[in-house]
């Protein structure tokens, strides 16, 4: 017969796990980049795999378009399994969280936002709660400060750039960690 105690170690660990990897996620935005070792800069097939859509141009939008939320809407979407990388803002370079959303916003509607997450979530456009959320709108999360940013696409669920070794992903808004360290959204489409 098990003792009750026993039973609450694994599950303790796993809280522990789940933790730790939430935190990652967190200082993912604001961490150092990943430098390869010399072994992997020089053998091309340990490279990250490259972006699906390489032929996505990196120039500005002609202008906003009539229904520019469902252009941010479809190109966030179209960017889901591009590879992370700090600092990078192109399909074919990867992206981290704010280099992501510059790229949404400039390509699909010729906007100019502030290349970070703390300086976007500065910006003098009206914040929303998350129960206000519409396509298009930026969501922002951290604790005391703002640490990441993605892109609301609807239905509760976002596209963002999480962390070093992943891929842009979609998430939903109710998720444990992304539900603990919502701030606030942004609506910039006005």
């Amino acid at each position: 017969m098990y003792r009750s105690s026993t039973l609450r170690r694994p599950v303790r660990c796993l809280g522990i796990a789940v933790l730790g990897a939430g935190l990652s996620l967190l200082a993912a935005c604001g961490s150092a980049p990943h430098r390869p070792s010399s072994s992997q800069r020089n053998n091309p097939a340990s490279a990250v795999p490259l972006a699906k859509n390489l032929n996505w141009s990196t120039k500005p939008a002609a202008g906003m378009p009539a229904d520019a939320a469902n252009d941010v809407l479809f190109r966030a979407i179209g960017l889901v399994g591009t590879p992370y990388r700090w600092g990078g803002n192109t399909p074919a370079g990867g992206f981290d969280c704010s280099g992501l959303v510059t790229y949404i916003y400039l390509t699909s509607t010729g906007m100019r936002l502030p290349r970070t997450s703390a300086e976007m979530a500065d910006l003098d456009k009206p914040k929303v709660r998350e129960d206000e959320l519409a396509s298009g709108d930026l969501v922002f999360f951290g604790r005391g400060h703002i640490t990441h940013v993605g892109v609301y696409v609807g239905e509760g669920r976002f596209v963002h750039a999480p962390n070093s070794g992943g891929t842009v992903r979609l998430d939903a808004l109710d998720g444990a960690y992304w539900k603990q360290n919502f701030a606030y959204g942004r609506r910039v489409l006005n």
